[in-house]
């Protein structure tokens, strides 16, 4: 019997494990691959919630942690936590020799991930290709796909895409994104089944969320970091107002991180915020079945467009991180202005319907791509098809 396939997948921020969850348990179940799961930069801190505790209380070994966030929160911290992570990384796949890398989405450490796998001719896949946003995460979303072997996209126009960069067809999957299958399994849960602030703590108020509550997550966009602070005022602004009670979210470690941080601080300073409490992070199905139950959610995050348009889950899309991402129907896009953000959640306040869509998948990614992990050929070189 030939030995198990080797994958090696790293893990770069908490946004990614929860992305990729339901692919390393189909690797680590499979009999014919061995998972070896890397954790790297802000999955490792605790200012950005520690996804790294979560992942080893889900029982994932960890082959490998790489401390490579350089402090700062700007684009330059950002460009060289990039470069020590392409140092780091090497070290750790000429220890480990993984037969296939597989990195996540986006985000500006999945560049040294791609980076180091290339240059080392090790085939690299990607997970959510394709996709356009009309920020940085754009140009290193479409640069890792001309690094990457494999692609293994969310939806069918991010298919589209993949193939009009000059990939290779036969190598472009849709295997819809594999945070929707945990969608799927929270979407049997008829009711909240935990204590937030028994299980989570925070900081903040405890407001009653039995007659409903809004869910806020915002992260700076990295092209307009400098109005982080601003942009963040204005969503405080608007919830201020409205007055429901709202469990609130910790943003990325992205240029412009520290603008929204000392915006959500000096907003705390000056007023009460009595219907409002403060989460760092949370593990992926307890957010998830949190979000499933709330009124709607506030803010620029990809969950907004992606977990919450399987669940039906109402969202309130604020300025311009998502711009040009398939959506469902159950987004309202705002800009930074207080009364539309106001006026929108006030909408849906009063909606009794859910729009429900399966754009991005429904429900087996995580099979999918373990399946397809075994089964493609090796290979780390490939030329333009058009």
């Amino acid at each position: 019997m030939s030995k198990p396939r080797k994958i090696a997948v790293v893990i770069t921020a908490r946004p990614s494990y929860s992305r990729v969850k339901t692919v390393l348990t189909a690797v680590k179940q499979h009999p014919e691959l061995e998972l070896q799961l890397i954790v790297a930069a802000s999955a490792l801190l605790d200012r950005y919630g520690s996804a790294v505790n979560y992942i080893e209380k889900d029982g994932f070994e960890i082959a490998a942690k790489v401390f490579n966030v350089l402090e700062g929160e700007n684009l330059t911290a950002a460009a060289k936590t990039t470069g020590i992570g392409i140092l780091e990384l090497s070290t750790v796949f000429d220890n480990l020799r993984p037969d296939i890398v597989v990195t996540v989405a986006d985000r500006f450490e999945t560049m040294a991930t791609a980076i180091s796998a290339s240059y080392m001719n090790i085939p690299l896949a990607h997970i959510q290709g394709g996709e356009v946003t009309g920020n940085i995460d754009e140009k290193v979303r479409h640069s890792i796909t001309k690094l990457a072997d494999y692609h293994f996209v969310a939806s069918e126009n991010a298919k589209k895409r993949v193939i009009l960069l000059g990939e290779n067809p036969e190598m472009v999957f849709n295997t819809g994104c594999p945070s929707i299958d945990i969608a799927q399994q929270v979407a049997q849960k008829r009711q909240l089944m935990f204590n937030p602030y028994e299980k989570y703590g925070g900081v903040g108020s405890q407001p009653d969320l039995s007659n409903g509550y809004i869910v806020v997550m915002q992260h700076p966009v990295t092209n307009e970091y400098q109005d982080s602070r601003k942009h963040i005022e204005a969503t405080l602004s608007a919830i201020q107002k409205i007055n429901k009670p709202t469990l609130w979210f910790w943003p990325n470690v992205d240029a412009g991180a520290d603008g929204t941080s000392t915006g959500i601080r000096s907003f705390r300073e000056k007023y009460k915020m009595e219907n409002v409490h403060f989460f760092k992070n949370m593990e992926g199905d307890d957010f998830l079945n949190l979000l499933n139950f709330s009124k709607c959610l506030v803010g620029n995050s990809s969950v907004g467009i992606r977990e919450c348009a399987y669940l039906g889950v109402p969202v309130v899309n604020i300025g311009s991180r998502q711009n040009r991402r398939d959506r469902g129907h159950n987004v309202i896009d705002v800009s930074y202005d207080q009364e539309e953000i106001v006026q929108a959640v006030l909408n849906f306040l009063d909606q009794k319907e859910r729009k429900k869509s399966d754009i991005y998948g429904g429900g087996d990614a995580g099979e999918q791509i373990a399946r397809l992990l075994k089964d493609l050929p090796l290979q780390f070189h490939k030329t333009i098809v058009y």
